[in-house]
């Protein structure tokens, strides 16, 4: 399956500058590890803290 990587850009809300932009599965995976979910799990305003923790995901649903 061929990664769309323009079309992902388009609809990712992260402000976040890094070179996962784009890739949902790099992005996914690199943030499982590090026990976050990634921006797109959470709401602009919510997204804006970088507070990536599933503590943080429960408040802001």
């Amino acid at each position: 399956m061929e990664c769309k990587i323009s079309a992902n850009k388009e609809i990712c809300n992260c402000t976040y500058t890094c070179s996962r932009k784009g890739m949902c599965c790099e992005c996914l995976h690199y943030h499982r590890k590090m026990g976050q979910l990634p921006a797109c799990f959470f709401s602009e305003e919510a997204e804006k803290t970088y507070d990536r923790s599933v503590e943080n995901y429960l408040r802001d649903r």
